[in-house]
């Protein structure tokens, strides 16, 4: 978790402007089979917790890209490729499982006046994660493709908003302009060899040495990392988990069938300098999943941590908004 000083902590909350959110209702129905692998069955490293598949009348729900928890009570927050925060509380039922996404809102991020991003090319939001102070989360760090570059927004009771604050990154990776660029954002925690530092991850740009090109944002923990390629799969989302090992949520597209792969990496591997080679907890491809881009952990109710990942229908009616859940096996 990235510990802000309290000047941060004042400068993110002075950004903040009134919420303009637009509530929409989302209907979700629950997912009880992962192929053939039911409730609380093994797939490889992983459980399988359930999940959801998530529909809205409101044109504006879809494109989700990127997922963080952003206050107590389930409080979760989406980023959206059209350049939207989306909003809400996880729901689940007596048995502990996720049956929904409640109390959903829709609200247009802002550049660094204050303003709605201004064109498309602007708004192409693909990953987020929390900013903490102390165990209190303050703000959410995003990051954008094809207009390249990374931005804190402020936390008002679990939903971000108000002006952008820009977060500076290297030139080679500001002067990436695809939709293939930045993709993955995510903060080490505190028990990370790294605590504090913002690992970022490039879809598809080469090291020179045919890996993913990715760089640390820190104090010390500052440079250029790179993440072993796979043919044919490329990294959509990262995470870490409390221990300080990274996840990395890999999607692929191949005849029209998407493919998921989910990686463990060791928090001693996650340094500048170094060529991050995972080890393999899932595997997936066919109807169980969609175009997986979005991935975070989080505390279920009952109190086990569970892996979240979800889907970006692109806003196309034949794409699904999926929300799966697991836990690790050990």
């Amino acid at each position: 978790m990235k510990r802000l000083s309290g000047a941060m902590v004042i400068a993110l909350l002075a950004g903040l402007s009134p919420l303009q959110a637009a509530e929409v209702t989302v209907t979700s129905t629950q997912i009880t089979n992962f192929g053939d692998t039911g409730l609380d069955g093994r797939l490889g490293q992983l459980m399988f917790r359930g999940g959801i598949a998530m529909v809205a009348q409101d044109d504006t729900f879809g494109g989700l890209s990127g997922l963080a928890p952003t206050g107590p009570n389930q409080q979760v927050t989406f980023v959206s490729d059209r350049g939207n925060f989306v909003s809400g509380q996880l729901a689940y039922d007596d048995d502990n499982r996720l049956f929904g996404l409640i109390g959903v809102q829709i609200e247009p991020m802002q550049n660094s006046k204050g303003t709605p991003l201004p064109r498309q090319y602007a708004k192409d939001a693909e990953g987020i994660d929390t900013l903490y102070r102390g165990d209190a989360p303050v703000g959410v760090r995003v990051s954008f493709e094809h207009l390249t570059r990374v931005a804190d927004f402020a936390l008002s009771d679990g939903v971000p908003g108000g002006a952008a604050r820009e977060v500076i990154i290297p030139e080679w990776l500001s002067n990436l302009r695809t939709n293939q660029s930045l993709e993955s954002v995510c903060v080490a925690p505190p028990r990370s060899p790294i605590a504090g530092s913002t690992l970022l991850l490039t879809e598809d740009r080469d090291d020179g040495a045919g890996n993913h090109s990715g760089w640390l944002i820190g104090g010390k923990d500052k440079g250029a990392i790179s993440y072993a390629a796979t043919p044919g799969i490329y990294p959509s989302d990262c995470v870490f988990l409390p221990d300080g090992d990274l996840l990395v949520l890999e999607r692929g597209l191949n005849l029209l069938t998407f493919s998921m792969a989910l990686r463990r990496i060791p928090a001693a591997e996650v340094r500048a300098g170094n060529l991050m080679v995972g080890e393999l907890l899932l595997a997936a491809n066919g109807s169980a999943i969609d175009n997986m881009e979005s991935l975070a952990v989080h505390q279920a109710p009952g109190g086990e941590t569970r892996i979240l990942i979800g889907s970006d229908n692109n806003f196309n009616d034949w794409e699904r908004s999926l929300l799966l859940e697991f836990s690790l096996v050990n």
